[in-house]
């Protein structure tokens, strides 16, 4: 063990007060040391913050909060599995600036229809102040640009892979009903005994018992599960069956609202899911949009807030009516439509970067978006023109080929995620303190 991992161990911060001006001085700890992964650790603080914030949560939902050691077992292991990958990104010079998380922020606002006093409102119900959220909001920007990095190089989608999609039963039903997915994983690691690999067969074919006994399945997977939307009640969101990793697809053919699956395997370990509601099928026709776009990128002399004000600028120019070619031409940085006046021709679904395509479909045609963020820089576009039109080919291919990505994607971050946690050192300490946390949460 290296020295300086004894030091952290060891490490407790505290201060010293005098009281009623006599000479005797006590120690009063102030944090204390949850695990210490690898070269960093994870503090009690932490821990605590997260805790109140889970059961504040799951307190106004109407739900009842796992048993408190069930519950501080699944935060600390979400959160020694974060300070993993945030140890990657401090490698990586991978960072998140204000511009950034503002966005984020005032996202999360406008999909609750909140004001700033209602949403400070909401955040101190559930234990939590806008500085927190900032916090949380930096580490899981972080967190997904270090695993689009890591496990987006593990991907590999070829034409083929493409044309047997296409050809197979599952590509038949491209337009398959909709399902909202709770999710359930117990873990399996790779190097598990036979015993260990029964145990949790065993223990997952008891918590679908559970289940279709009637307990909430919410439950069960915010205090069983070890998947990525455990502290969520295992929720996945809507999902048509093409779009999920192929062993999930598979259980839910002619699948209906109320179906749990029974346990099934994967490189993870065992997943249970339940069919929590069911939707419509898939369009005959898909709507097109002809859009434009001026992208700048931050650089080492022009940072992010900079490239923002640029484009403020920008668009103000246009509203007063300069031309947006023009513009494009002269300052946009996107090499494939810069000459072309920034012109992206008719997209299809599913063509652009999320935050590109959410900030297309919300511009009127006409209109010139507010400047956004992406992956590729900031960003600002017109809609020029929609259209309906029947799905050719070509736009089948692009759909598979960005749903097969998404479903690999999907398929290999829990197995990557393993890994880094099999592989690394961790020394869990919070049973010396969890009585305190406990009372104190």
């Amino acid at each position: 063990m290296k020295a300086h991992r004894l030091i952290i161990a060891s490490l407790t911060i505290v201060a010293t007060v005098s009281l009623n001006q006599q000479t005797f001085a006590e120690q009063i700890v102030l944090d204390r040391i949850a695990a210490v992964v690898d070269e960093g650790v994870v503090m009690e603080s932490d821990l605590r913050t997260q805790l109140r914030a889970i059961k504040a949560r799951m307190a106004s939902q109407g739900g009842e909060v796992p048993p408190a050691e069930v519950l501080e077992q699944q935060v600390l292991e979400h959160l020694i599995v974060q300070e993993l990958q945030m140890q990657m990104a401090a490698r990586a010079g991978v960072k998140i600036d204000d511009a950034e998380i503002n966005q984020a922020l005032d996202e999360i606002r406008r999909r609750n229809g909140l004001n700033d006093e209602q949403f400070a409102a909401q955040l101190q119900s559930e234990g939590l102040t806008i500085a927190d959220l900032r916090e949380d909001l930096r580490k899981e920007l972080i967190v997904a640009r270090v695993q689009r990095g890591a496990v987006g190089n593990r991907l590999d989608v070829t034409q083929t892979d493409i044309d047997n999609f296409l050809n197979s039963k599952e590509g038949q039903f491209w337009r398959a009903p909709e399902y909202h997915l709770g999710h359930i994983l117990i873990a399996v690691s790779s190097g598990a005994s036979d015993e260990d690999v029964s145990t949790a067969l065993a223990k997952a074919n008891d918590i679908r018992e559970k289940a279709i006994s009637g307990a909430d399945f919410g439950q069960l997977a915010t205090t069983y599960s070890a998947g990525q939307n455990a502290l969520e009640g295992g929720d996945l969101g809507w999902r048509k069956p093409a779009q999920l990793p192929g062993l999930f697809a598979q259980q839910l053919e002619d699948a209906q609202a109320g179906l749990i699956t029974e346990p099934f395997r994967s490189g993870a370990g065992f997943h249970i899911l339940k069919v929590l509601e069911q939707r419509g099928g898939g369009e005959q026709m898909i709507e097109q949009t002809k859009v434009r776009h001026i992208l700048v990128q931050p650089s080492v002399i022009l940072s992010s807030e900079d490239a923002r004000k640029l484009l403020v600028e920008v668009r103000q120019k246009i509203l007063e009516g300069a031309d947006f070619a023009e513009m494009a031409k002269e300052h946009s940085k996107d090499p494939g439509s810069m000459l072309s006046g920034g012109d992206l021709g008719w997209s299809v679904p599913g063509q652009f970067v999320p935050e590109f395509e959410q900030t297309m479909q919300e511009t009127n045609i006409g209109e010139i978006s507010e400047p956004f963020l992406s992956q590729h820089g900031w960003h600002i576009l017109r809609v020029d023109d929609r259209r309906e039109q029947d799905m050719s080919e070509a736009v089948v291919r692009n759909q598979a080929l960005n749903l097969l990505r998404s479903r690999r994607f999907e398929e290999e971050l829990p197995i990557w995620l393993q890994e880094i946690r099999d592989d690394a050192y961790v020394d869990i300490k919070v049973g010396e303190v969890d009585r305190d946390i406990n009372a104190g949460s």
